[in-house]
């Protein structure tokens, strides 16, 4: 056990020895090992000490190296710019010089100019010296004023060019009238269908029914004096014949054979005539016609549908019921004339109410035409006006005979709407006398032309055919014949509705064989 024990202790003994053994090797190498790591960190101080130094120096030289290339670069730049500075200025110089004698050309061709102006003047001058003096000269030789050389040349030219213009006369009358004719139609046919009235035609006579001959007696009276009271107060003439149970009245007025015919109609009912009845139922029937000339112009108001005007002209409106023109009711023809205007205003986009107020008081001077001097036209215009309408009204009643310039566009319809309705068929009536003038005067107004052969009126006065020389006159001044003697027509005659002008141009070859 001892043995073991000093073995264990001997073995424990080693192995410290041997561990104090190792440790002090293992320090020694540590030393070993912290001298040789100083050494290496010394060594590597030293080197990157060098390097630093080294590279400061390289880095030295490549600042300097930069710095002087770039100089170099910016002298190369510097030199660059100068040559294009001093290249412009050179450009600068060579443009000024050319717009300096740009310049001097100008002022030279600027006097160039002058002197040519100065020298046409001169020209000019004397040009007009010599025309002058050509001009003397030739009114020497010819021994004719301007005007009647004048007028040679005008014959000369109108001579040799007027089938020329006849020919585009015509060409230019086809144009532009085939426009017209269609949209005049359109809106006077669609006038025509939206607008229908009563012909009214009134005669110089009326009659009175009686209920037996017995009254005729009664109504001449004692010794006649009831029949002289009634035509000395009614300014009518009264016509008691054979006729049965009829009497008649004459008189031209209207108004006045109105009021007598009431009066006698009266007279009639109540069965007491004598001359102090009669003078009381003329006055009451007087009133009653005045009453009733104040009705009619109210109704024609509101049948036009216009504004309500001066009380004044409603009675003078009213006053042409009793007036006739060529056998029309002048009332009538004016609400007619009224509705044409106002259908024709409004298909055309005007003033609807101006052409008919215009319309309606177109004939107002008809009213008292035989009281006071001058045109109906004119009348009315004035009257109108004196009654505050407005001054395209008054110009509308005065332009319908062409008597004043048209104002207006409304004013032109007025006279268009008055010629549709005059020309209506029915609606008036003409006196023999003044068919026969109308008729001769239509034949000599195509007669006074040249080359006309022979002219007839026919249908009424409403047509004239013209028959010319063939041989002296084309188509085209045919044409343009037609249209000369229209005009004439319309300068010189006053006439209802529309003359129709045919020219007719006819050639005839004749042979014989034998």
């Amino acid at each position: 056990m001892i043995t073991i024990f000093i073995a264990l202790l001997v073995g424990i003994i080693s192995i410290f020895f041997g561990i104090y053994i190792g440790n002090k090797k293992f320090i020694g190498s540590l030393k070993l090992k912290k001298e040789e790591i100083e050494k290496f960190l010394n060594q590597s101080k030293k080197d990157a000490e060098e390097l630093k130094i080294k590279a400061k120096e390289e880095a030295k030289a490549l600042r300097k190296k930069e710095l002087v290339e770039a100089r170099e670069e910016i002298h190369k730049m510097k030199d660059e710019a100068e040559r294009e500075l001093k290249k412009q200025k050179n450009d600068f110089k060579v443009l000024e010089e050319r717009l300096i004698r740009r310049e001097e050309n100008l002022d030279r061709k600027e006097q160039n100019i002058e002197t040519l102006k100065e020298k046409l003047e001169t020209e000019k001058e004397s040009i007009k010296e010599k025309l002058l003096e050509a001009e003397n000269k030739l009114h020497e030789i010819a021994a004719l004023t301007e005007e009647e050389a004048k007028q040679i040349i005008l014959n000369e030219v109108t001579e040799k060019y007027e089938k020329t213009l006849a020919q585009k006369y015509k060409e230019m009358k086809e144009e532009y009238e085939d426009d017209a004719k269609k949209y005049a139609k359109w809106v006077i046919t669609t006038s025509i269908q939206r607008y229908a009235s009563d012909v009214t035609s009134e005669i110089t006579t009326s009659t009175v029914t009686l209920p037996t001959d017995d009254m005729k007696g009664r109504i001449i009276g004692r010794e006649g004096r009831n029949i002289r009271t009634f035509e000395k107060l009614t300014g009518t003439d009264l016509i008691i014949d054979d006729t049965p149970e009829i009497v008649v009245l004459s008189c031209f007025n209207p108004l006045r054979r109105e009021i007598a015919k009431r009066t006698l109609e009266a007279l009639v009912a109540d069965g007491r005539i004598h001359p102090a009845r009669i003078e009381e139922i003329y006055d009451k029937s007087k009133k009653e016609v005045e009453e009733f000339i104040k009705e009619a112009g109210k109704e024609a108001i509101m049948r036009v549908g216009i504004k309500s005007p001066h009380p004044e002209l409603i009675k003078l409106l009213g006053r042409l019921k009793f007036r006739t023109s060529y056998g029309q009711d002048v009332l009538e023809h004016s609400i007619e004339v009224a509705q044409f205007a106002g259908l024709m205003a409004n298909e055309l986009g005007l003033n609807v109410e101006l052409a008919k107020r215009a319309a309606l008081f177109h004939d107002l001077g008809k009213a008292i035409d035989h009281e006071v001097e001058g045109s109906h036209a004119i009348v009315g215009g004035q009257i109108a006006k004196r009654y505050n309408e407005k001054p395209a009204v008054v110009n509308g009643i005065q332009y319908h005979h062409n008597e004043v310039d048209p104002m207006t566009p409304e004013a032109i319809l007025v006279g268009a709407a008055d010629a549709l309705s005059a020309a209506r068929p029915g609606a008036r009536r003409e006196a023999l006398e003044n068919y026969v003038r109308r008729i001769e005067q239509l034949e000599e107004i195509a007669k006074s032309f040249r080359y006309v052969d022979k002219a007839y009126a026919i249908q009424a006065g409403r047509e004239v055919r013209i028959i010319i020389q063939p041989d002296k006159i084309d188509d085209a001044l045919a044409e343009k014949l037609s249209h000369d003697v229209s005009h004439q027509i319309e300068e010189k005659m006053q006439y209802p509705g529309v003359i129709k002008v045919t020219v007719i141009r006819e050639k005839r070859s004749v042979s014989y064989a034998s």
